[in-house]
């Protein structure tokens, strides 16, 4: 933990090289999640002493099994919001602009409202930071970000903002990755457009992933 960022790298490295030489099943303990999905073939996440998911760092990424793993893999983490659940059509409100679930998920976001013993019919969306696009003012059905913070990374940036209608004692920053070359300030509005449907959605009151 008091390594710098170059040879913490270098280190974890040569931890995997030599477990894979000798060939000796290895428990490794960390709270760096970047160290977990580098270097385990699968990964055990607990929250509070209670397991949460076991599956590979690929598995886990890819289909968090409730908010809690969606919230604390990946960097920046998977962007929340609830909503109201489905629309007939298949497609959930987000910051005032009716965006498509996946077909995997439509169903089982539908099924939520007026189900017996629900304490809502709303639903939790999760959509990656790297699943945008820029858009333009001619794009429809585009989110506006109001931008609070550019984090640049060399070949990337991190644009961290708000959706209308967040709530800012509830509500993360929205946050989307962006080329390099969109370089927004503060105060700006960003247009984006999910590149795809929303193919991750939990339930708002377990929490449990849905689909």
């Amino acid at each position: 933990s008091n390594l710098d960022a170059k040879l913490r790298v270098e280190t974890r490295a040569n931890i995997a090289a030599l477990q894979a030489r000798l060939g000796t099943t290895t428990v490794y303990v960390t709270h760096d999640q970047t160290e977990a999905m580098t270097m385990g073939h699968r990964v055990a996440l607990l929250n509070d002493g209670e397991l949460q998911q076991v599956d590979t760092p690929r598995a886990i990424y890819d289909r968090p099994a409730n908010v809690f793993v969606a919230g604390f893999i990946g960097s920046p983490a998977m962007n929340l919001r609830r909503v109201a659940s489905a629309d007939a059509d298949g497609s959930v409100h987000l910051g005032g602009v009716p965006l498509p679930l996946a077909p995997s998920v439509r169903s089982a976001a539908r099924l939520t409202k007026g189900a017996e013993g629900r304490e809502s019919g709303d639903v939790i969306v999760g959509l990656r930071p790297e699943s945008f696009a820029v858009a333009t003012p001619d794009t429809p059905d585009a989110l506006s970000l109001r931008v609070t913070l550019v984090e640049h990374l060399g070949a990337d940036s991190y644009v961290h903002g708000t959706l209308p209608g967040d709530d800012d004692t509830r509500d993360k920053p929205f946050v989307v990755r962006v080329d390099r070359r969109v370089d927004p300030a503060r105060g700006e509005t960003l247009l984006v457009t999910p590149t795809g449907a929303i193919e991750h959605v939990f339930d708002a009151d377990s929490g449990l992933r849905l689909g």
